[in-house]
């Protein structure tokens, strides 16, 4: 890939380029949900801030982000082509594998924190508010996908993928406030008597 310039003013009328080049409105559906992944993967992005001095936990999260363009990817090439059956022209596509080490990277993560006996409010450390803020993106770009597989085909692995990443987000939230850092939500506790 090369890109010699940023403007290009293809965008100006309200359009802008899917991968296989089809135009479409900046508030078509697809665009929506392609714009809340790069969302969430910017904010992934401040959340490492806070996670240099945490070599594994920052190295999970590029590899992310990452995947995250790999999404990104998938959403933007949305017709299957000939050349992509046969091998010829692999567009890039998001694998069940990525899914998949979500789901190992979740476990290792809940390893070892205590059960919870509450559902807890965003917040707590530095580094967990911003995992909080990143699941609740994530959680966005799951639902602007889940509108735009009502209207067309999507590879069956970008939903759970977005799943599974809030998931994954909301222990590691827990994992930068373990071990009693988790703020509780007490029902009604706010309410006037």
């Amino acid at each position: 890939m090369r890109i010699d310039r940023v403007t290009t003013r293809g965008g100006d009328g309200g359009e802008t380029s899917l991968g296989d080049g089809t135009r479409l409105p900046k508030d078509a559906a697809r665009i929506v949900a392609i714009g809340a992944v790069d969302e969430a993967n910017a904010v992934l992005g401040m959340l490492r801030l806070h996670t240099r001095t945490m070599t594994e936990i920052d190295a999970l999260l590029g590899r992310i982000q990452n995947d995250l363009f790999d999404l990104g990817a998938d959403l933007a090439t949305p017709k299957q082509t000939e050349g992509e059956q046969t091998g010829r022209k692999a567009r890039l596509r998001l694998a069940v594998a990525q899914v998949a080490r979500l789901e190992a990277e979740i476990a290792v993560l809940n390893a070892g924190l205590a059960p919870l006996r509450s559902f807890v409010l965003p917040g707590g450390s530095e580094a967990a508010a911003y995992a909080h803020l990143a699941r609740t993106i994530v959680r966005r770009a799951e639902r602007d996908t889940v509108h735009l597989a009502a209207a067309d085909a999507l590879n069956p692995a970008l939903i759970p993928y977005l799943n599974r990443l809030s998931d994954l987000l909301f222990v590691l939230s827990r994992r930068f406030n373990a071990p009693d850092r988790d703020v509780p939500w007490q029902p009604g506790a706010t309410r006037e008597i």
